[in-house]
């Protein structure tokens, strides 16, 4: 079986609260005890093996990552079906709020959406298989661990996917720069809803913006006339949220 790499304090802790599978975990030597400590209990009680080493070790086995003395070797990350995120709004008794990512293809990106998903209470990200990023160590490091929490489902077909989540009675609501209608106030979010972000460059593909129920966009005051994906889907998610204290 293959294994994965978590790194960072945040991303470790969660992984271990969440009761993930871990292997093993690395801790380096010069780290900071008050933030390590934490983890070394927990792992101990969990029985997993923690070893002390060089700072370079880690380095080594997650270049590019601000891993801050702390990694760990996981087993993969579990994906989900589609069924399962809107059994699990059921079981809550609410009414499903997802999150489409038409092809988002930056790590950061997809580790801010799924850390915002998980702060709003959306159950679930849902993403192609192909030209899309996957869930990495970047995307852990970048969720501070929310990763652990919202079920990502991988798929074949996007666009099937919308036709079936609208069988469920889900209004599937894209983000759009050319669309007329406002994010804000117009009533959108009321009901079961998923949310399609597009692509950092292209936006939304044709198929999937014509599959839409409804375009939305945010208003610009600005001279930009675009914000970064997961800004911008960090508005919208906080918009339904909204809607939803508001109801009660």
């Amino acid at each position: 079986m293959e294994e994965e790499w978590i790194a960072g304090k945040h991303s470790v802790t969660e992984a271990l609260r969440s009761g993930r599978t871990i292997n093993k975990i690395w801790i380096a030597d010069n780290a900071q005890k008050h933030l390590t400590l934490p983890i070394t209990a927990e792992a101990k009680k969990a029985g997993i093996i923690v070893l002390q080493v060089d700072k370079r070790k880690l380095d080594q086995m997650v270049p590019g990552i601000q891993h801050q003395g702390v990694v760990a070797q996981a087993a993969p990350f579990a994906y989900v079906e589609v069924e399962e995120l809107l059994a699990a709004a059921r079981s809550k008794g609410e009414e499903p709020f997802l999150i489409l990512l038409d092809e988002i293809e930056d790590p950061h990106n997809l580790g801010s959406i799924l850390r915002t998903a998980d702060c709003t209470g959306a159950h679930g990200v849902i993403v192609p298989k192909r030209r899309s990023a996957a869930v990495t160590v970047t995307v852990s490091k970048t969720s501070a661990g929310a990763v652990e929490y919202v079920p990502v489902a991988r798929v074949n077909n996007l666009g099937q996917t919308i036709d079936r989540l609208k069988e469920e009675g889900v209004w599937v609501v894209g983000t759009d720069v050319t669309a007329t209608d406002p994010v804000f106030g117009n009533g959108v979010f009321t009901g079961p809803v998923a949310i399609v972000i597009g692509n950092e460059n292209k936006g939304m593909g044709r198929l999937i913006r014509e599959k839409c129920d409804v375009l939305v966009k945010l208003p610009m005051a600005g001279q930009i006339n675009s914000l970064n994906a997961s800004v911008a889907a960090g508005v919208v998610m906080y918009e339904v949220l909204r809607g939803r204290q508001a109801r009660g």
